[in-house]
């Protein structure tokens, strides 16, 4: 993490200050609030539901921790410019896709979660570990993902002993501690930007890391933290479509007229900045609001459920529930390894 950047959630705070394409929604803030509180109280959102996906990793799978800092070092970029939906493995899209790809990889053999391997892995057989159902569409990105593959497996050879489980060791327990040792340890996660002055950091990859590793584990061994709530959510660009569709996120006509244009944006730019900070600052408002509501109507609720990584999680899987219902709202596009 570089000196300098602030920290995701004050991040989306000085972000949201200093927008100019955008604007948050008290009303909207309220509407989402109830939203998730409802989710909590029918077990929707709820820390069991990681494990209980058939690709995941099982908490009792050696090689769970390997698998995910693999996974979470190549998850971005599953879309390509003219059809978004069209890169699938295994019928499925998006991470699913990835997450189908690397256990593919494992049945056909390959050594895919040993840093020894992949920190000298070729082109060519990333390209075969990432083909695709109709045997033509290209995964983005590949280059990169080569040289994500080659720098992190050699960080983790030269410092860690090749395994990223002696990198959540050295956190002692603390989420924060983690995931600054992710950014400053592999510069691919390293996601931060120039805005209004100042260097601001969204940490999507590096935050969904500590995410998956706490939710693989459901918050216990290597998975618990005693700071989860300075993990925020995973600045992206499916859920600020959720966002907008709830009212809690609006956009001017000049950012409504790029997204719609279907132009892609620069990582780094004020509009994409500004998306991203103001999706971190709405998913931190609703939970201090929930938690605050909980306290105050729902003393019996555990509030073991209620942090940024669930509500993300949350959002997500409705934006993918409701895929049809929300096209009407365009996300912005970026080719990016960030997300």
């Amino acid at each position: 993490m570089s000196q300098t950047a602030l920290l995701p959630r004050e991040s989306g705070e000085y972000i949201v200050k200093n927008a100019k394409y955008l604007k948050v929604l008290e009303t909207g803030i309220e509407k989402l609030t109830q939203e998730i509180i409802k989710g909590i109280q029918e077990k929707v959102i709820d820390v069991n539901n990681f494990s209980q996906h058939d690709l995941h990793p099982k908490p009792s799978d050696a090689h769970a921790v390997e698998w995910i800092f693999v996974v979470d070092t190549l998850n971005f970029c599953f879309w390509t410019p003219t059809d978004y939906t069209k890169y699938k493995v295994n019928g499925y899209t998006g991470y699913f896709a990835l997450c189908a790809a690397i256990n593919r990889a494992m049945k056909d053999g390959l050594d895919i979660i040993n840093a020894d391997y992949y920190s000298k892995i070729d082109l060519e057989t990333v390209k075969h570990i990432f083909r695709s159902d109709d045997g033509e569409t290209m995964v983005p990105l590949l280059e990169q993902r080569v040289k994500c593959f080659h720098e992190v497996g050699q960080r983790l050879l030269d410092k860690w002993q090749g395994k990223f489980e002696n990198v959540i060791h050295a956190a002692n327990g603390s989420a924060l501690e983690l995931l600054k040792l992710i950014v400053q340890e592999f510069p691919c996660f390293r996601d931060e930007a120039d805005f209004a002055g100042k260097r601001v950091s969204l940490y999507k990859r590096a935050q969904i890391l500590v995410g998956d590793v706490w939710a693989c584990f459901r918050g216990e061994g290597l998975g618990a933290f005693t700071d989860l709530y300075h993990i925020t959510m995973f600045a992206d660009y499916r859920v600020p479509q959720v966002l907008v569709h709830f009212g809690s996120l609006e956009y001017n006509d000049e950012l409504m007229e790029v997204l719609k244009s279907d132009k892609i944006l620069q990582n780094g730019e004020p509009m994409e900045v500004e998306i991203r900070g103001a999706s971190i600052y709405i998913v931190e408002k609703v939970k201090d609001r929930v938690l605050q509501e909980l306290e105050q109507k729902h003393p019996e609720i555990s509030k073991d459920n209620v942090n940024s990584i669930l509500i993300d999680h949350f959002l997500w899987d409705y934006r993918r529930k409701y895929a049809k219902e929300l096209e009407y709202i365009p996300f912005h596009k970026v080719l990016s390894v960030y997300y």
